[in-house]
């Protein structure tokens, strides 16, 4: 199933505050996700169960490295207006006191301290191009991509020192290997148990 575009043109003199306005009354079936990608709101199914796992094995990981204040978000919404976008990554990891502070639905991508997204087949090159200049434009210091629909097999890659809208590779290999978030997070994940859509 692909992703459905609800509003075909992004250079219809929308406003960041009607996309978001927009975004929020897309009556969308129950799990699934709402975004707005370069100005346009879009609405995908639900994912898969070894997407599902997949989020889940990394969450756990996570949590035991992340400090307290942090907090690990399935759902969030993250902003960045100066790209008419807001994405809902598989996973976000931000102080909790920025959603304290924000209130809404979204908070800025820029407060993220890693973003996560898992590929599907119907989102696989907004994650790889439209969503990964998005996150570097906002300054998300770092952004996992896991792409099991990777043209040469399921591929893992983390960037980082992102400038203007684009990242550095800082570490990249195939399901199997190991891969390592640095600092803050010093976590080594085995991409071993993850299952291959």
């Amino acid at each position: 199933m692909s992703a459905l575009t609800v509003d075909h043109s992004p250079a219809n003199g929308h406003e960041w505050d009607d996309l978001v306005r927009i975004w929020q009354e897309t009556d969308a079936p129950e799990g699934c996700k709402v975004e707005i990608i370069e100005g346009i709101v879009t609405v995908a199914p639900p994912p898969s169960n070894a997407h599902n796992d997949i989020a889940d094995l990394v969450q756990r990981a996570s949590y035991e490295v992340i400090p307290r204040h942090w907090g690990i978000y399935q759902t969030l919404g993250t902003a960045v207006p100066s790209r008419d976008g807001l994405y809902i990554p598989d996973l976000a990891v931000a102080p909790r006191q920025v959603l304290r502070d924000e209130g809404g639905n979204f908070i800025p991508a820029a407060a993220a301290e890693l973003i996560v997204e898992i590929t599907s087949k119907s989102n696989a090159a907004h994650d790889r191009i439209k969503k990964a200049a998005g996150y570097a434009q906002a300054g998300v210091p770092l952004y996992l991509l896991i792409d099991g629909w990777a043209p040469g097999g399921p591929t893992i890659t983390l960037y980082g020192e992102p400038q203007r809208d684009v990242y550095r590779v800082l570490d990249a290999g195939k399901f199997g290997e190991l891969i390592t978030l640095p600092e803050p997070f010093g976590l080594d994940i085995d991409t071993g148990e993850f299952a291959e859509n």
